[in-house]
């Protein structure tokens, strides 16, 4: 593709970090966005990708809106679309259940709840750190292809573990036949590690620990890129503080 080709407009402002493409295309129909000053209405409308680029105070508006949020999930709570007789995530988001030390000037309303959804994924039975958002980027940002946001997990485990298996669990596994991206894991205690990935596979902890034949008792994650879990209680959230950013 020559570098002036037409692109649409939603690839436009999702690589610029305006919003995500559904997101776009919601402010187009809702006529708040210009290309060189003129109103775009239809959304598959390409533009010269070095085009200013503006949104109206609605548009704006909309987007300053959308929220964060941070859970403590508990075990046996399913991050994403709930299963048969297991709670969902996103049900944990109810005032009754806001962390009182969140001083965020925010109410919970019910349209904060609206499009609310995992980014990325804590397996069922693990604990600790999960993001739920509206904003499109912040999901891009933390469960993208190429993400490069660091995620880190206390595990406790039982077994054997030698110096040639942990150098292993630094780099050296594979997963589905295709190479993990190296880890940063450290011995914290006799059955306690800290890892940090760049990368979420599914349960990818407790399947690296299987190989070098370790199992995990407990799983925790406490940091996502620069925000710590830090002593949010378990089953409370809080909204993200405007301070904050993964």
């Amino acid at each position: 593709m020559s570098p002036n080709e037409p692109i649409r407009i939603a690839k436009v402002m999702a690589a610029r970090g305006l919003c995500s493409r559904r997101e776009a295309e919601r402010l187009i129909a809702c006529g708040g966005v210009y290309v060189e000053g003129e109103q775009v209405v239809a959304p598959g409308t390409r533009i010269d990708p070095d085009a200013t680029i503006t949104l109206d105070e609605s548009a704006r508006k909309q987007l300053r809106e959308k929220v964060t949020v941070l859970l403590h999930k508990p075990i046996g709570v399913v991050s994403g679309q709930p299963e048969k007789g297991y709670v969902a995530a996103v049900s944990l988001i109810t005032p009754e259940n806001r962390h009182e030390g969140d001083r965020t000037p925010l109410t919970l309303q019910a349209s904060h709840l609206e499009g609310l959804a995992a980014a990325g994924r804590l397996d069922i039975d693990s604990h600790g750190l999960l993001v739920l958002t509206q904003d499109g980027v912040v999901a891009r940002r933390l469960i993208g292809s190429a993400t490069k946001v660091e995620k880190e997990y206390l595990v406790r485990f039982e077994g054997e573990l030698t110096a040639e298996n942990l150098r292993l669990l630094n780099h050296g596994l594979y997963l589905d036949d295709k190479p993990l991206k190296p880890a940063r894991v450290v011995r914290l205690n006799e059955n306690q590690l800290m890892f940090t990935l760049r990368e979420g596979r599914k349960r990818q902890i407790r399947r690296m620990c299987e190989q070098v034949g370790l199992s995990v008792v407990r799983l925790k994650r406490t940091r996502i890129g620069n925000v710590m879990l830090a002593d949010l209680p378990y089953g409370k959230w809080r909204f993200l503080a405007h301070h904050e950013q993964f």
